[in-house]
C-alpha cells in the first residue's frame, strides 16, 4: 500500500518510522484557517482532516494520515513563534503553568476517513528570565508550536506531563498504529449476507 505523511515535520517522520519502514512526504499546503465558531481544542483534528483531504485528491488508493498539534493555554492556541518577542511572551505564559498539546490525525483512504485526537498535559517549572532569553537565542523555538521542543533543551523547563511523550513532539504514534489497523481491518471485514425475508 502506498503510504503518504501529509506533513514535512522531520519529527512525526521518524515516529512514524516505528510503524512503516516506507512511506512518501507529501506536504499540504493548504491555508490553515478554521471556522471561528470552533472550539480551540478540536482544531488540531479539523486542519488534520483538511491536510489529509487535500492530498487525498488523485491519490484515493493510498493511505494518507494528516497531522496537526497545538498548544493550548488558557483557550489561546500558541502557534509557531513569529519572532523573538513572540517566543519570550510564549514562554512567559506557560511558565509555571499547565497547558494542553493536543495533536489531530486524520486517515484518508479510499473515499473513507477516521480522525481522532490526543490530548497531553504538560507542565512547566517557573522560569527565570534569564533561562528565557538564553532559549529564545537558539533556533529551537522558532519551528514548534508554542515555541518549544520537548525533545530538545526543552525538557529543562518540563515539571511533568500527563498522557503520551510522543504526542507532544508531534505523533501519538502508539494510538496511530490502533487507529490505523482498526481503520483498515473495516476495509477487510467480510459484509455480512442479508437477512432472509421472513415469509407473510
Amino acid at each position: 500500500m502506498d503510504i503518504i505523511l501529509a506533513s514535512a515535520s522531520p519529527r512525526r517522520k521518524g515516529l512514524l518510522s516505528l510503524i512503516y519502514n516506507e512511506f512518501r512526504i507529501i506536504p499540504s499546503d493548504i491555508r490553515e484557517l478554521v471556522p471561528r465558531d470552533l472550539p480551540v481544542d478540536r482544531c488540531p483534528e479539523y486542519l488534520a482532516c483538511m491536510k489529509a483531504e487535500n492530498i487525498s485528491r488523485g491519490r484515493e488508493s493510498a493511505l494518507i494520515i494528516g497531522c496537526d498539534t497545538s498548544v493550548i493555554i488558557e483557550g489561546k492556541i500558541l502557534n509557531k513563534p513569529r519572532s523573538t518577542n513572540d517566543a519570550r511572551a510564549m514562554m512567559q505564559l506557560l511558565s509555571g503553568k499547565t497547558h494542553q498539546v493536543i495533536t489531530g490525525c486524520c486517515l484518508y483512504h479510499l473515499g473513507r476517513f477516521k480522525s481522532f485526537s490526543e490530548v497531553t498535559d504538560v507542565e512547566f517549572y517557573p522560569l527565570s528570565e534569564e533561562e528565557i532569553e538564553q532559549y529564545i537565542k537558539t533556533s529551537e523555538p522558532y519551528d514548534k508550536a508554542g515555541g518549544y521542543g520537548i525533545q530538545n533543551k526543552g525538557a529543562l523547563f518540563i515539571k511533568g506531563i500527563k498522557g503520551d511523550y510522543y504526542n507532544v513532539v508531534g505523533l501519538p504514534v502508539a494510538r496511530l498504529k490502533r487507529e490505523i489497523q482498526a481503520f483498515l481491518a473495516q476495509e477487510d471485514a467480510p459484509e455480512e449476507p442479508p437477512e432472509p425475508r421472513k415469509k407473510r
